[in-house]
């Protein structure tokens, strides 16, 4: 069973395309910005479970959790290979050890993390969805394409949970432009989105049975200050992930 779960996910990172296309990367930036915010949000959680907060954001959590913890040779092995492709610095290389180490662990025991969400299954399926990321001199995150400052343990410890890392709303996420997510003030209607493509406006709503966005037959607000003046709140791109996947939840399950 231990073996088992050290090999799902060294096969996953292994199959990892690190220094992948850029265009494919950029493609996918949304959705990687969203998975890189909930990991920061769990790694916060995690840190603070088992005093690691001094090594937060990118860091093996077996190390405070469980310092006397190994893997067997066969499963040492195969990560030091798979670590040898990687790319992008000690931060990847450490989340990955994180991830094999912690699959094992959990595996050997089940209650450890109790409560806890899978720690690194938002950093895998980041790296799934473009690759690595990389440190600029002013301490931001580089996310192929767009810069991201990774905040404070302290912030992400209040950022709202995701119910889901469905690739469904990944894949939905994903778009061109500059965008910007509102909802009805009783948060009950649909997701709106103004994305803007070269200076064009588009006007969208996600439509959960058909997992797509379709056009708006109004204006939306050009910026989040004018949200009220269209009877609508401005979401953060996290609430609005959140409000999606619990609308695509509540459609699953009719």
């Amino acid at each position: 069973m231990t073996e088992q779960a050290a090999s799902a996910v060294l096969e996953r990172l292994c199959a990892v395309e690190w220094t992948g296309d850029w265009d494919d990367a950029f493609a996918r930036l949304m959705s990687r910005r969203v998975l890189m915010r909930e990991y920061l949000r769990r790694a916060a959680v995690w840190a603070q479970r088992y005093s690691a907060e001094s090594a937060w954001p990118f860091f093996d959590v077996t190390e405070y959790a469980a310092s006397e913890f190994t893997l067997s040779p066969e499963t040492s092995a195969g990560l030091q290979a798979c670590l040898a492709r990687v790319t992008g610095g000690e931060s990847i290389r450490r989340t990955c050890t994180g991830a094999v180490r912690l699959a094992v662990l959990r595996a050997q025991d089940p209650a450890f993390g109790d409560g806890l969400p899978d720690l690194y299954e938002p950093l895998v399926l980041f790296y799934e969805r473009g690759g690595e990321f990389l440190w600029d001199n002013a301490g931001s995150l580089d996310l192929t394409g767009a810069l991201m400052r990774p905040g404070t343990l302290q912030g992400h410890l209040g950022s709202p949970l995701l119910p889901s890392l469905d690739s469904r709303l990944l894949d939905v996420v994903d778009a061109e432009g500059r965008i910007t997510y509102y909802a009805a003030a009783d948060r009950k209607g649909p997701v709106l989105r103004q994305r803007v493509v070269r200076g064009e406006a588009h006007a969208e709503a996600f439509d959960q049975e058909g997992l797509r966005w379709e056009p708006v037959g109004r204006p939306l607000p050009t910026s989040p200050q004018q949200a009220q003046g269209f009877g609508l709140v401005w979401l953060d791109e996290m609430e609005a992930f959140a409000l999606m996947a619990a609308f695509l939840a509540a459609a699953d399950g009719r």
